[in-house]
C-alpha cells in the first residue's frame, strides 16, 4: 500500500482545527461545511475519503483518564525474534488500544483501558500467561497534559489548562451511550440522531449529556482524532527521567508547558528495571528530530543530569480508540 493521499489544504485545516470542540449539535456538518465553502455532501465525502485513506481515525469523545474507565501503560522485553507474534496477540485484546515496538530493553508498550482495576489485572495476568513474559504495569499517578490534539498548522487547536475531573456517576443510559462512542460518529448529516437510536436516548438528550460531559472536562476533548504517522508526522519518542518524588510535580508542570511536549504525566517507578517517575512524548516528523527535541528538552528544563532514557518507536502495531 502506498501512502496516503495529502488532503487538500481547505480539509487539512478543518481537520486540525475540529480536533477538539466540534459542534455539538443536530447538523454540525453543515456549519462545517459553510465555513469549508463547500457543500455537505462534498464535505462528508470528503471526511469519508480521509478516514478511508487512514488520515482520520474516528471523530468522537477523547475522554479524561480514569473518569469513565482505567487504564495503564504496559511493557515487555521480549526477544526481538518474537516482538511482531507476541504484539498480534496483544493487539488482538479488547482491552488494548495503544501498541508500539520502542529501542529500549522493554521494547513493546502498549495501553490497556478496561471498565475498572480488575478488568486490567485479568489482561494483565493473561498477558503474562499467553506470553510467557510479566509485564511492567504503570498506572497513571498524575498527569500534567494529556491531549494528543495538538496543532498541525497556524491553524490549529490551542494548548489549554488539563482539567482533572473526578469520575461521575453513570447511569445506564450514560454507559450506553459512551459503550455507543468507541467507533466515533458516523459521517452523515445527522450524526448524533444515529447515535441516540444506537443506545436509546434522544437526540437531544445525548447532545446534554456530552455538552455536560465536556463542560466538565470528563471528554477531554471531542473531534477529530487524527493518525499522525499518516499525516507526517512519523516518530515519536517517549523521554523518562528519575526525578527526585519531591521535585517531580513542579517539573512535571513546567515540562509540560513546553510547546514540543505533546504528553506529560508521573507513572510509578518499578525498581532498578525502571527507575523512572516522569514521562513525556515528543512527536516529530522523524526520528533524528525527535531525538533532537529530547536532548533540548533535558537541557533546558536541567534534567540532563538524571537517570533518563528516550525510547523511539520503531514500529506501530495497533491505534485506536479506547473501548469502555
Amino acid at each position: 500500500m502506498g501512502a496516503p493521499r495529502e488532503p487538500d489544504a481547505p480539509l487539512l485545516a478543518l481537520l486540525d482545527r475540529y480536533q477538539r470542540d466540534f459542534p455539538l449539535q443536530p447538523q454540525p456538518f453543515r456549519l462545517l461545511a459553510e465555513q469549508a465553502g463547500m457543500s455537505e455532501h462534498a464535505l462528508l465525502a470528503a471526511l469519508a475519503q480521509a478516514r478511508a485513506d487512514g488520515l482520520l481515525g474516528r471523530l468522537g469523545a477523547v475522554f479524561a483518564p480514569n473518569t469513565v474507565g482505567v487504564s495503564t501503560l504496559a511493557a515487555l522485553a521480549v526477544p526481538p525474534v518474537q516482538r511482531d507474534a507476541i504484539a498480534a496477540q496483544i493487539s488482538a485484546l479488547p482491552q488494548v488500544n495503544h501498541n508500539y515496538a520502542r529501542e529500549h530493553h522493554y521494547n513493546l508498550w502498549f495501553v490497556l483501558t478496561a471498565p475498572d482495576r480488575a478488568g486490567i489485572d485479568a489482561a494483565l495476568a493473561q498477558i503474562a500467561s499467553c506470553t510467557g513474559y510479566p509485564p511492567l504495569d504503570l498506572p497513571l499517578q498524575r498527569e500534567y497534559h494529556i491531549d494528543l490534539g495538538f496543532a498541525l498548522g497556524a491553524g490549529g487547536p490551542a494548548r489549554r489548562p488539563t482539567l482533572s475531573p473526578a469520575a461521575p456517576l453513570l447511569d445506564d443510559g450514560d454507559r450506553r451511550l459512551i459503550a455507543a462512542l468507541n467507533e466515533g460518529i458516523a459521517l452523515q448529516p445527522r450524526p448524533f440522531a444515529s447515535l441516540a437510536d444506537a443506545c436509546a436516548l434522544a437526540e437531544d438528550e445525548v447532545l446534554q449529556r456530552l455538552q455536560h460531559w465536556v463542560a466538565s472536562g470528563v471528554i477531554r476533548r471531542f473531534g477529530m482524532v487524527l493518525r499522525h504517522h499518516e499525516l507526517g508526522f512519523r516518530a515519536n519518542a517517549m523521554c523518562v527521567w528519575q526525578v527526585p518524588p519531591a521535585a517531580r510535580d513542579a517539573i512535571g508542570t513546567v515540562l509540560a508547558t513546553d510547546p514540543a511536549v505533546t504528553l506529560c504525566y508521573a507513572r510509578p517507578p518499578q525498581g532498578a528495571h525502571w527507575p523512572y517517575n516522569l514521562f513525556c512524548m515528543i512527536h516529530a516528523r522523524d526520528a533524528a528530530s525527535a531525538r533532537a527535541e529530547a536532548q533540548r528538552l533535558a537541557a533546558s528544563h536541567g534534567l540532563a543530569a538524571l537517570p533518563q532514557a528516550v525510547l523511539i518507536s520503531t514500529r506501530r502495531y495497533t491505534q485506536r480508540g479506547a473501548r469502555y
